[in-house]
């Protein structure tokens, strides 16, 4: 209590605390109108998103709607058009996010854990994986599949001959984001303890025993990581959906949300609340598994 009295008796009278109480505030002012800039394009869409057509000609994007002009006509209807979208896109973003979430895995695992010839070669390679733009593969994937011919080995399952787009998209997604699962899984197992793996060793457990029964149960963090990295990646695709998806029945979410852009009239309603639906499961994602994506970004670190 002496001690506080003695501190508060020295910076009163010169004006330290005044001072600092000054720099709180001017700090504080700051921070808000950055927050307030940051935050206003998303402020602006979704006041639009709730606005009739002529609420959003008569007032500006920042105005909230009035009860007048307020409906929720743009997301039913912008709803009815993504629905088919959306579930074309969680048939090919799930197995493509799991899979190259558990290949990268693997591969980091031998790259880190495992001694074997040619592994600075192979882990140059994925480093070429990761910033290799996605434009100067579409002519040659294009070509691959065409060559390929999936559509003709599968006519065995029309089904799955139907959905020969989803599945050219999947496999496409799953070896384009191996590359970057592996070098986040890497960072993360060059600092995982080594000791336990030498142990299951001398007790006769295999390399793939070893991965199973400690390395997986251990990656659990990053695995978060890495499957809302690429869930988000993959989601937001729309380039490759673009050359790949040529049937209307299997356009993905990105193709029906570019759909919601008119050629005669601008509806803006329905495509800021489009926007918002399709990026409603990517959220959930980070609202899912948030606390194992810090855990996952400190063990990495």
């Amino acid at each position: 209590m002496a001690l506080v009295e003695s501190e508060t008796a020295d910076e009163t009278p010169d004006g330290t605390l005044e001072r600092l109480d000054t720099q709180r505030i001017a700090l504080y002012v700051v921070l808000v109108g950055l927050i307030a800039f940051y935050l206003s394009p998303l402020w602006g869409g979704m006041t639009t998103a709730f606005k009739t057509d002529a609420g959003f000609v008569q007032t500006t994007p920042l105005i909230p709607p009035t009860p007048e002009w307020f409906t929720l006509a743009p997301w039913q209807e912008a709803f009815g058009r993504l629905q088919g979208g959306l579930l074309n896109s969680v048939t090919f973003v799930v197995p493509a996010t799991v899979l190259s979430a558990l290949f990268g895995s693997l591969a980091a695992y031998g790259l880190t854990k495992l001694s074997w010839r040619g592994q600075v070669g192979v882990l140059v390679i994925f480093l070429a994986g990761v910033f290799l733009p996605y434009q100067s593969v579409l002519v040659p994937l294009r070509q691959f599949w065409s060559m390929v011919g999936l559509a003709d080995l599968l006519s065995f399952a029309p089904f799955l001959a139907e959905r020969v787009d989803l599945i050219e998209l999947t496999i496409t997604h799953t070896a384009y984001g191996i590359p970057i699962c592996t070098i986040l899984f890497r960072s993360y197992y060059k600092g995982m303890d080594d000791d336990m793996i030498e142990a299951a060793k001398i007790d006769g457990a295999n390399a793939f025993g070893i991965y199973k029964r400690i390395v997986f149960p251990l990656s659990l963090p990053m695995f978060a990581v890495t499957l809302i990295y690429q869930f988000t990646q993959v989601w937001n695709d729309l380039l490759f959906a673009l050359v790949l998806v040529s049937s209307r029945s299997n356009y993905v979410v990105t193709q029906s949300l570019n759909e919601l852009q008119g050629s005669l009239a601008q509806e803006y309603n329905i495509q800021m609340a489009g926007a918002f639906i399709a990026a409603l499961p990517t959220i959930l994602i980070y609202v899912i598994f948030g606390r194992q994506f810090a855990q996952g970004i400190t063990g990495a670190s």
